[in-house]
């Protein structure tokens, strides 16, 4: 079996000494191992990642690949084993604790433009100002200097900035959103060929046992600092 990923996503994909490695990399030999398939990563770069898949160049996409409507109209999805989490920022003498519509009513979140978080804190909290901005990045400049509330965004990218000097000194981590929110998203699937059953399968049995008896979360501590169920 090839597995395809891109190697540019660390630290779910990525290449080390000319090898793919990271998260997904060590989880598909986990997952390999237990469905007893002998398996080969491969680097493809992302953009034609689903048509290698359709023309059998390999058999298999983790890319850190979301499952979306518009790719599962092309291809077939296992059950997801990758979600990174939507987490709140506030500055450290905000008040602010367990994030809800309620104890976000009137305050300014500042949120990247081109994510599913717009939609969401549009519809489900509705009391708040929302400022868009190009990047995550950008927003939370805007929030050490005062210019919002607090930022929505991806957890592993607010986790990087609250580890860094500026980041440490001013903010902090109030809270994620709740897990299972449909207008975020079902997370990363593996991505395979519509007829292929058999390996879908299997490949959902093995994240299902590998989940069960602590390998992922005993991969995934060495790769990312939250859980990713």
């Amino acid at each position: 079996v090839r597995i395809a990923t891109e190697g540019g996503r660390p630290p779910f994909n990525y290449v080390e000494d000319g090898k793919p490695a990271g998260f997904e990399v060590a989880l598909a030999q986990a997952l390999c191992e237990q469905a007893k398939l002998t398996c080969t990563i491969v680097l493809h770069q992302w953009d034609g990642i689903i048509k290698g898949l359709e023309a059998s160049e390999y058999d298999a996409i983790m890319a850190a690949m979301a499952i979306t409507p518009k790719r599962a109209a092309r291809i077939a999805f296992t059950k997801p084993y990758l979600r990174v989490p939507f987490s709140y920022v506030a500055r450290r003498d905000s008040s602010l604790s367990n994030p809800s519509p309620a104890t976000l009513r009137g305050l300014t979140i500042g949120v990247a433009a081109h994510g599913p978080q717009v939609a969401f804190l549009e519809q489900r909290v509705p009391g708040a100002t929302i400022r868009t901005f190009d990047t995550l990045a950008d927003a939370t400049l805007d929030l050490r200097a005062g210019r919002v509330d607090v930022v929505l965004g991806d957890k592993l990218e607010l986790t990087t900035f609250l580890s860094r000097p500026e980041g440490e000194a001013c903010c902090r981590l109030v809270g994620d959103v709740p897990a299972g929110e449909p207008l975020l998203g079902e997370g990363a699937g593996i991505g395979l060929r519509k007829g292929d059953t058999v390996l879908r399968e299997a490949f959902d049995h093995a994240l299902a046992a590998v989940i069960a008896d602590g390998r992922y979360d005993r991969i995934r501590a060495k790769y990312v600092p939250f859980d990713t169920k």
